[in-house]
């Protein structure tokens, strides 16, 4: 394993769009949301330690959550926590774990992830990261894996890719980013489905701190003054003061939008790995076996009549019926039965904003 090479999984957000089983006490990284027995988290950290040093893996993320990234990971060190004390999206998380990490090693090259994505062929996905740390670590570049699209998606982002300008090396072709594009309506994710130049911003990324550094104090200089004034103090106990009053101040952004839009040196690395962002039930209905009538059937007492195109999601030792349902999400937690149609899932997050409003915080 390269001793200069780290991984940064980033897991700080509140799944909301997978309530009921999704709180913000207890998020869907956290939750074994596939029945396999592992968390998204578990299973994300598991297979970057694959090629990763354990002591080169950092995770950043809300600082309630350092408990159950310590119950989660047994052994992890407790300064490769990195905790937020505010949510400020992507750049901020970056900025953090970056600026830190250039104290530590300013030759290090890193990966940033979600801890919440599905992969389902590994081994690529691992030989697709080892060439990507390998190619930022070589070049002037900020790198992003793109996913080859299998259908018009409308969730996700989507990364154009120029013929022109790609750097061949490795037997992988790392090509220059032409646009990012923000999730499309329907009409436009066929035209880029058929374009053939399009693919989906899977949010995972690759470079040096060195340039990752270069692009903040380019594109983001307000964050990037304020991360650095921290040099002295980074791995001391006075960090976690330092890092209160610095998110304090910190603009919500997204790595994207602030730094990848903007620079001049984003490529992509284009790849099939079985991807799927799972940021939605219908995402997960997706992605699961389906039984004789198109069902996605988790828990173990689950007892179905007359039902089809349906994901059911029991938790424990419930026992469910039921009959007549066709394309509908339901989803049992300890203090909540969420049934709603398949297609109309979008409104999960007005049912907990109301949800909200009339019972408090209880539920969420």
């Amino acid at each position: 394993m390269n001793n200069h090479q780290y991984c940064i999984i980033m897991a700080g957000g509140i799944g909301s769009r997978f309530w009921p089983l999704s709180r913000t006490s207890m998020p869907k990284q956290f939750l074994d949301i596939l029945g396999v027995g592992k968390t998204l988290f578990q299973q994300t950290y598991e297979r970057f330690s694959k090629i990763i040093p354990a002591e080169n893996i950092y995770i950043v993320s809300n600082a309630e959550y350092s408990g159950i990234i310590e119950a989660q990971i047994p052994g992890i060190k407790r300064e490769n926590i990195l905790s937020e004390p505010y949510r400020r999206n992507t750049a901020p998380c970056i900025a953090y774990a970056a600026y830190r990490l250039k104290q530590i090693d300013p030759e290090a090259v890193m990966v940033v992830a979600p801890s919440d994505h599905l992969i389902l062929k590994e081994e690529k996905f691992l030989s697709q990261v080892s060439a990507g740390l390998e190619f930022v670590g070589s070049h002037d570049a900020l790198l992003t894996l793109g996913m080859d699209p299998s259908r018009p998606e409308t969730g996700y982002g989507y990364i154009q890719a120029n013929g022109e300008n790609s750097i061949e090396t490795g037997g992988n072709s790392f090509r220059k980013v032409k646009t990012f594009t923000e999730k499309p309506d329907i009409k436009l994710a066929h035209i880029f489905l058929k374009s053939g130049d399009f693919y989906w911003n899977s949010g995972i990324f690759f470079w040096s701190v060195q340039n990752i550094v270069q692009a903040f104090e380019s594109h983001l200089p307000e964050i990037s003054n304020s991360f650095e004034e921290g040099k002295l103090v980074y791995g001391t106990l006075e960090e976690k003061t330092f890092i209160e009053k610095t998110y304090a101040g910190c603009k919500n952004i997204s790595i994207d939008y602030g730094i990848m839009e903007k620079a001049d040196n984003v490529y992509v690395l284009t790849t099939d790995i079985g991807w799927s962002d799972l940021g939605t039930w219908g995402s997960l209905f997706d992605q699961k076996e389906k039984d004789q009538n198109g069902n996605a059937l988790i828990g173990k007492n689950i007892f179905v009549y007359d039902v089809n195109e349906s994901l059911v999601r029991v938790s424990g030792e419930k026992l469910v019926v039921l009959q007549g349902l066709e394309g509908y999400i339901v989803v049992q937690s300890d203090d909540v039965l969420l049934v709603c149609k398949r297609d109309e899932e979008q409104r999960i997050k007005l049912f907990v904003n109301d949800i909200k409003i009339s019972k408090g915080d209880g539920f969420i």
